[in-house]
């Protein structure tokens, strides 16, 4: 290495060692990726004026009932597990800083007396090996914070489409539990109906015993749909990180239409592909593993490699000064283990990085089919079952006051009614939920726990350095 290389290696450490913490923190790609593809505003409460901000926001998100664009803004300004990814992206960005600055030289000072003769021996020294290989170890440290700015912005994402699934199941449950009511007393007034015709004679025990069967059959239903909307208001809560009296929020009464059509995407895998997170994270993963290859390549023979300045006094000898090199002789390792190690991670990187690409395929293929299939059913209870129901319904209440059916066949006709509109808002509610799955499967893994994100989110710095 020649004079004129290594001056320019120490320059360049020194302008990388320049390097400062940015006010955002790296927090303004994970918000304007927010901005672009959600159309939603992201708040980093790190201050008294963000939070009162926040606050301001969710009262009044909180003062009308929370329709679904509301509510996913809601949870990503309100939602405490976000914020941690957030206060994450600090703790990166406070790394990548501390990667980049020089290191500290060192100094010594010793006295020795011989007699008469007192000794002063100062020193100065700096690690030189560390010095060269900053522009490096500092670009390292940059792909890793940028993948880690590619993870909070999934976590974004994946928020995002946890709140639209929850708040789908929520309203459908709120419609459900209100149909379940009119079932009860539709239920109830059939029984009461049969208990009076039994009395007069006009209905067998065995028919009243039926009718009574569904008002009992319809008293348990009202007791499920209750129990589906606690579970599932709950769950919206905690995604919202509503607490208090906030937990009084209202809803709209029904989810939204079904649309005539479905959305045609014939190239959802080439969309998935060149706009999924994951595989853009994992990307900068392998490529920081390799840049990592070459940087433990280049130190295999200087781990450490020291530059001193000396400066020996004596009360009785001139002054001594001079420099002194110290570097460790690799005698017993080589350090072959550990770039066998790096290669093995790089290898290892590239594996995953192929089975994240064949993942992503299946599961957008996965997610699209689902869509289609959810619409197709609910098209079908829409444009088919319920009109066919419904004409059977009129025709069969023609008969009954034309005295051609029975009050029994009335009866058990208004049972087929129930169960075709339950099948009906159970589809509504699934569509919902596939197309939810599906504009998730386009940006990231689906993933049913958000602990699992920030768990990612929180690995320690080093790791798989």
């Amino acid at each position: 290495m020649n004079t004129t290389r290594v001056a320019a290696l120490l320059v360049a450490a020194l302008l990388t060692g320049c390097t400062s913490l940015r006010p955002d923190g790296g927090f303004t790609p994970v918000q304007q990726a927010a901005e672009q593809r959600l159309d939603k505003q992201l708040i980093w409460a790190r201050d008294d004026a963000a939070r009162n901000q926040i606050a301001e926001r969710v009262r009044e998100l909180l003062a009308a009932p929370l329709e679904l664009d509301a509510a996913v803004q809601l949870a990503l300004l309100n939602n405490r597990g976000l914020q941690a990814s957030f206060e994450q992206l600090g703790i990166g960005e406070a790394e990548r800083v501390q990667a980049g600055r020089l290191p500290n030289p060192g100094f010594s000072y010793g006295r020795l007396e011989k007699g008469s003769e007192v000794e002063y021996e100062r020193g100065l020294h700096l690690n030189l090996a560390r010095l060269v290989a900053l522009p490096m170890t500092s670009r390292l440290e940059g792909r890793r914070f940028e993948q880690l700015q590619r993870q909070t912005s999934l976590a974004v994402f994946e928020l995002a489409s946890e709140t639209r699934k929850a708040w789908y199941e929520a309203v459908a449950a709120e419609e459900g539990l209100v149909y379940a009511r009119q079932v009860l007393d539709a239920a109830e007034a059939a029984a009461e109906l049969a208990r009076r015709l039994a009395a007069v004679g006009n209905f067998s025990k065995l028919q009243q015993a039926e009718q009574q069967g569904f008002y009992a059959e319809a008293g348990i239903g009202l007791l499920r749909a209750e129990q589906v909307r606690v579970r599932s208001r709950e769950r919206l809560t905690r995604l919202l990180g509503l607490w208090g009296e906030q937990t009084g929020y209202r809803l709209p009464e029904r989810l939204p239409a079904v649309p005539e059509t479905a959305e045609e995407l014939p190239n959802v895998e080439r969309l998935a592909m060149s706009q999924r997170q994951d595989i853009q994270s994992v990307r900068l993963d392998t490529e920081r593993l390799a840049q990592n290859l070459g940087l433990t390549r280049t130190t295999r023979f200087i781990n450490v490699l020291e530059l001193g300045v000396v400066n020996n006094r004596s009360n009785e000898e001139p002054t001594q000064r001079g420099y002194e090199i110290s570097v460790e002789l690799p005698l017993f390792d080589w350090s072959g283990a550990r770039v066998a190690r790096a290669e093995a991670q790089y290898r290892q990187a590239l594996n995953r990085a192929a089975q994240t690409a064949i993942d992503a395929r299946s599961q957008v293929r996965e997610a699209y089919q689902n869509y289609r299939n959810a619409f197709e059913l609910a098209r079908h209870y829409r444009a088919e079952v319920l009109p066919l129901r419904q004409r059977i319904a009129d025709e069969n209440l023609l008969r009954y006051n034309g005295m051609f059916i029975s009050t029994f066949e009335l009866l058990a006709d208004a049972r087929r009614q129930v169960q075709a509109v339950d099948g009906y808002l159970q589809a509504q509610r699934d569509f919902w939920l596939a197309r939810a799955d599906l504009d998730m499967a386009l940006v990231g893994a689906p993933n049913p726990s958000l602990v699992a994100t920030s768990a990612v989110a929180a690995e320690p710095a080093d790791a798989g350095h």
